[in-house]
């Protein structure tokens, strides 16, 4: 058996594969860096796969808190993961969409699966999970409900994409000026969709594309990229996890 493990900002993830690359137990933790979110994903994993940690052959670590684990074989780059991660799945991918806690990311690939070029955008939060989180906190919905109101909507409210401080006051703004909290919601997440369409426009996007990260969960987003980049986005059932995955598949593939 084998082990990839994805700590990143907000969330840990693990997943246990077998020698064929089939997922035998995978597990999402809401608790990132600077705490043991890893350990219990790495457990629940496990306790999913029915093993134990000494059944493990290999383990690769990915994810912005990589560094911090060091019970793993190697660590390894997100971006390298969500690509082997994507295309274990979706074999013809040329362009991942990966919009993590902190930071959103467009990967162009080769036809052979090679990093061709890509774009990132970490300086703001604006565009990433952690941009979502403070605007379902302002609207007074739970995240996972984002998606939901924002369908709801009929027209887009505009939100300020310089920083995600000045998005929330200005969303207090807009509420107190009585704007439905769906019409807001929805130009949250159009917000979003503008920002990723230039970071894909940066890096001249080609078909098969797909998104992967906690994000791609949130439909609404997904379909507002769509509109933005008349392209078609390939829905993952787990997005969330193609780190771990890939770094799982990675595992495999040192023993080989």
């Amino acid at each position: 058996m084998y082990l990839g493990i994805d700590i990143g900002y907000s969330s840990s993830k693990a997943v246990v594969i077998d020698s064929s690359k089939r997922i035998k137990g995978m597990a999402i933790v809401n608790l990132g860096t600077e705490s043991n979110g890893f350990d219990l994903a790495v457990k629940q994993a496990l306790e999913q796969a029915k093993i134990r940690r000494a059944d493990i052959k290999k383990c690769v670590v990915t994810g912005r808190g990589r560094m911090i684990y060091d019970g793993a074989d190697k660590q390894i780059t997100e971006i390298s993961c969500h690509v082997i991660g994507a295309r274990h799945l979706i074999p013809d991918v040329r362009t991942i969409i990966d919009i993590g806690g902190q930071d959103a990311k467009v990967i162009k690939l080769s036809s052979n699966g090679m990093v061709e070029n890509f774009a990132m955008n970490e300086k703001s939060a604006t565009g990433t999970g952690k941009f979502l989180e403070v605007m379902a906190r302002v609207l007074e919905c739970k995240l996972n409900q984002l998606s939901q109101l924002a369908e709801k909507g009929e027209k887009a409210v505009v939100v300020i994409k310089v920083s995600t401080m000045f998005s929330e006051s200005e969303i207090i703004s807009q509420l107190i000026a009585g704007e439905k909290t769906e019409d807001i919601a929805l130009g949250v997440n159009k917000s979003i969709a503008e920002r990723i369409a230039g970071l894909c426009k940066a890096v001249k996007i080609e078909p098969t594309v797909t998104m992967t990260g906690g994000v791609a969960l949130n439909t609404n987003v997904v379909d507002c990229i769509e509109n933005q980049l008349g392209e078609k986005i390939v829905r993952l059932d787990n997005p969330q996890i193609m780190g771990a995955l890939g770094a799982a598949i990675y595992a495999v593939n040192m023993d080989k």
